[in-house]
């Protein structure tokens, strides 16, 4: 054999299996019996003429870690460097946190956020983990991994990225190594027992949040002052320092309504110096992503709790415009909007509203038909959260019969539109109110069967829990056991990747379908529902996976290349780059719910600290950290500025300590509104101290 690295595990090599020392003096450690049955053969490059010295050791009988160094004589200049793992047995099963689908594309450690390679069987699972501990140093190279299931090969490597599509990442050259040790690990764990084949996530969440999330958890509660100080922050900005850009009151059918405007930007801070430049078009979302209806249930909550008449002024006010959104037999838009016009001055030109009296209603441009809001079509999605948010306000805040009464017509209506099959449509289109053409057969049905669910506990009218029942039986048969999360955000957002032909179709490198968490949230809590209204077990084991499989996108470590605080903060999908994104304050108290019915400390923990990052990207003094990277890229924001909160951090799929991954805008439903939304409704069900001493 020549002096090449290469480690062969055979299955007939029952007893052991010693390989030759890298530099003839140390052996290595002999590779576990066991482990080569799940196995076939790991090669590792040399990085440049030196040989990896490879040792291992088992941590329990079913997890191995493995340890690689290097001694470096000299600097290489090497632009890769892999661990190439081959299972000896076929999947049926692949899963990784992003997508690579071609040989050029990597994992980048950039979404590292609970980094592993998942393949599987019907007999067995084989997982792959990075040491995140080593990727704590300060390394030379960035780590990357790869899921190659065409060749059936799990890959661990060296090397820089650039970003490609959005967002996606392709190696990049010039990686440099100095001389001197260069360290690299992973953990190996493997499984037969059918508990894990049925969910792969289960054990690998637990050891990750075990060995990393759990502590970094208790270090951000230990340093974090009370959340309400957060929410003071977010109040005082919307309806106070900002007020003039957030607050939007005016007249419908002789009724005042309002909300905070749907986005602004750092253009609109008191203390910009120059022109006002709107971002988007001035309007006001309710729908299944931006919620005011949502937000402002939060904020009634809030003025209750503090007797501020004022604030729950503005609630009530926002309740009165959803109201206001007008039926179409029983359909209704997702959003009002005014007109907008260019201006120039100074020879420059702005976006500027028109004002509410050029209001027109209309729906999320976030579709795959239009990006004009008049002419984009019903959303049913958009329609059913709405929906739900109205009978959480009827049930807990106040009995506006007004508000059942409206559920109910669109309902009754929904249930026509439910096809044979039990799922409900996508998008209806504005003039016959028939189904289009995309995700007919999607998971974001499962946000109608919690709507209907809870109708049912309202109304005790069973068609409602039939037809709900109906639809997630589809789910579960259909879209769970295959991952296949599509929704509108996965193609027709900011992520168009594949928008034009992985609709409906794995990336076939991965066997993986491009996948999106909103859907795996509406499922879980689809799945809970269901179970707490039929006790039928199934649904909460359904459930178990589905919110183990969300959890796979949540960061459970703070890394040293992300430049703000990012334990318990969520991702968006396999083909994006955000971290602490703020759909991690909708899915907290769902975390939580699972934790409180399994009995799962894990999962409690892992909920609040989502609740706690969805106020990690505020602009104030309780982030030092976040508040510095803000002024390093827009200086002249100040006091007033506090409340100030970013949807999420490293959108672009890059950072950098000069404050490269800070955003430029706020949603207040999408952001420092919704946080506050989910902080007030967690202390309503559980209580303070739950929050504050868990």
């Amino acid at each position: 054999m020549k002096n090449e690295n290469f480690i062969t595990l055979f299955l007939a090599f029952v007893l052991t299996l010693i390989f030759g020392s890298c530099n003839g003096e140390n052996k290595q450690a002999s590779f576990p019996k066991l482990f080569s049955n799940y196995i076939a053969s790991i090669h590792y490059d040399k990085l440049g003429s030196a040989e990896a010295q490879v040792s291992y050791s088992e941590i329990s009988k079913n997890i191995l870690k493995v340890s690689v160094l290097f001694n470096l004589k000299d600097t290489i200049k090497q632009n890769d460097w892999q661990v190439n793992i081959a299972p000896s047995f076929t999947p049926i099963f692949n899963w990784a946190p992003h997508l690579t689908p071609t040989d050029e594309h990597i994992i980048a450690q950039h979404v590292f956020r609970s980094p592993a390679l998942i393949v599987a069987s019907n007999e067995k699972q084989l997982t792959v983990i990075p040491d995140l501990d080593l990727l704590q140093n300060d390394n030379p190279v960035d780590w990357y991994m790869d899921m190659d299931a065409t060749r059936n090969k799990l890959t661990l490597g060296l090397s820089e990225s650039k970003v490609r599509e959005h967002v996606l990442y392709i190696r990049k050259p010039g990686a440099v190594y100095p001389p001197g040790e260069i360290k690299f690990g992973f953990y190996i764990l493997i499984s037969n027992q059918k508990d894990h084949l049925f969910n792969p996530w289960r054990d690998v969440a637990s050891f990750l949040w075990k060995n990393w999330g759990e502590k970094e958890y208790k270090n951000m509660v230990s340093n974090r002052k009370n959340l309400e100080e957060y929410v003071i922050h977010t109040y005082n900005w919307a309806f106070n320092s900002w007020k003039k850009s957030v607050w939007q009151e005016f007249n419908i059918n002789g009724k005042q309504v309002g909300a905070p405007v749907f986005i602004v930007n750092t253009t609109q801070s008191p203390n910009f110096p120059g022109q006002v430049n709107e971002r988007e078009f001035r309007s006001i979302w309710n729908q299944a992503w931006f919620s005011s209806l949502r937000s402002a249930q939060g904020l009634y909550r809030y003025a209750k709790r503090v007797n501020n008449t004022e604030l729950l002024s503005y609630a009530l006010k926002t309740k009165e415009l959803a109201l206001a959104f007008p039926q179409k037999q029983g359909f209704f838009p997702g959003l009002i909007a005014t007109e907008m016009q260019s201006v120039e001055i100074d020879g420059k030109k702005y976006n500027k509203s028109k004002g509410w009296k050029t209001s027109y209603f209309g729906n999320s441009n976030r579709n795959p038909y239009t990006w004009d809001a008049r002419l984009s079509p019903y959303h049913i999605l958009d329609m059913s959260f709405t929906a739900d948010q109205m009978l959480m306000w009827y049930v807990e805040l106040e009995q506006d019969q007004r508000l059942l009464d409206y559920t109910i017509r669109y309902a009754d209506a929904l249930l026509k539109k439910q096809t044979e099959d039990g799922f409900f449509p996508g998008w209806l289109s504005l003039d016959s109110l028939k189904p289009m053409n995309h995700l007919n057969r999607s998971p974001e049905s499962s946000a109608s069967v919690s709507f209907l669910l809870n109708l049912y506990k309202i109304t005790k009218n069973k068609v409602y829990l039939d037809s709900a029942l109906k639809g997630m039986n589809a789910i579960i048969e259909n879209i769970v056991m295959k991952g296949q999360w599509e929704d509108f955000e996965t193609y027709w957002s900011c992520s168009r990747y594949g928008s034009d032909n992985l609709v409906g179709e794995k990336v076939g490198r991965n066997n993986q379908f491009k996948q999106n968490t909103l859907s795996i949230y509406w499922t879980a809590e689809a799945l809970l529902n269901c179970y707490k209204v039929t006790g039928e077990l199934k649904y909460l084991k359904y459930g178990e996976r589905t919110i183990d499989e969300l959890l796979m996108y949540q960061a459970t470590w703070q890394p040293p290349y992300i430049y703000v605080k990012a334990i318990g903060g969520f991702g968006v999908m396999n083909a994006d780059g955000e971290w602490n994104d703020s759909r991690q304050s909708l899915f907290s108290e769902l975390v939580i719910r699972y934790g409180k019915e399994l009995n799962r400390t894990e999962y409690s923990q892992r909920g609040l600290a989502a609740l706690r990052a969805s106020f990690e990207m505020m602009y104030c003094s309780e982030n030092p950290g976040t508040k510095e990277q803000w002024e390093k890229v827009w200086p002249f924001f100040g006091r007033e500025d506090y409340g100030f909160m970013m949807e999420n951090y490293g959108h672009i799929g890059v950072t950098g300590s000069d404050g490269i991954g800070i955003g430029e805008f706020t949603i207040y439903d999408w952001g420092n509104g919704a946080a506050s939304e989910a902080y007030n409704r967690i202390v309503d069900h559980f209580g303070e101290n739950f929050i504050e001493k868990q």
